[in-house]
């Protein structure tokens, strides 16, 4: 299946579920400006963000762009900083920017022979774009959040961000018939679905809730390492000794970053 039809099935799906339960529960359709702000984050976040990483997995492995997106808090550092004249970036998160990207060239190096070839370098893009979309996401949600349950949010920005990406994977022609699908499609789509958004994503929101952000942030650092072991038992994906220490690098990186901006949200 293409992957942004596919993306658009599991983020419909997983949206729907939730929207059903809220109006079981008796909520109200959302005002204007909610819906405004619901369609906006779900194109950061869906559309561009998971649309796009799920796109480049047809172009590289799923272990490295695990590890690129795990940069998204380097990219958060340097939109708010450069970008929304939030912070000022002291040595801490400075010196976890340049492990960040130094991480991400030792992985890279591992990759130089295939680096500038049409395929790979097309899949290295679109997971970067994602990480992007997603800092801004977060950048966004964090200036225009308003008093909306965040389950009933996320809900909308699944079922919106999934209608906007089969009408995209549609008229760009990445599209086949649903019943021209295996069944192990169904069920790899299944599983996103139940596991990847409706309860990944609410034990997320349900961990934010009730824990330190310090400890939630922690799955940052996790996900890559299982992804790039997971890619290697499962999809027998390249793991050599350059990748897992530029995995290590990077990780470090992202945790000064994050370190360095609870430094600057103290002083």
């Amino acid at each position: 299946m293409p992957a942004l039809e596919m993306a658009g099935i599991r983020q419909l799906m997983a949206g729907t579920v939730y929207l059903l339960f809220f109006f079981y529960k008796g909520f109200k359709l959302p005002t204007r400006d909610q819906l405004i702000q619901f369609t906006w984050m779900s194109i950061l976040m869906f559309v561009i963000n998971n649309g796009f990483n799920t796109w480049s997995m047809q172009y590289m492995p799923s272990g490295m762009g695990a590890v690129i997106g795990a940069t998204s808090p380097l990219w958060i550092a340097v939109i708010s900083s450069f970008v929304f004249k939030e912070i000022t970036l002291n040595a801490v998160t400075t010196i976890g920017l340049l492990l960040g990207v130094a991480g991400i060239l030792v992985i890279f190096s591992d990759y130089i022979h295939v680096l500038f070839n049409g395929s790979f370098a097309r899949g290295a893009l679109l997971n970067i774009i994602a990480s992007i979309a997603w800092a801004f996401g977060t950048i966004y949600m964090a200036q225009h959040a308003k008093q909306v349950n965040p389950y009933f949010s996320l809900g909308w920005q699944m079922f919106l961000g999934g209608i906007m990406l089969l009408l995209i994977a549609y008229i760009t022609g990445q599209y086949i018939s649903p019943l021209k699908v295996h069944v192990q499609t169904w069920y790899a789509i299944a599983y996103l679905v139940i596991i990847g958004s409706v309860l990944t994503y609410a034990a997320f929101i349900y961990a934010l809730k009730r824990l330190p952000a310090a400890q939630v942030s922690v799955y940052a650092y996790i996900n890559p390492v299982v992804a790039v072991i997971v890619g290697a038992m499962l999809n027998n994906e390249k793991l050599t000794m350059t990748i897992a220490l530029g995995t290590v690098i990077t990780i470090a990186g992202v945790y000064l970053v994050n370190r360095g901006f609870k430094k600057a949200g103290k002083s």
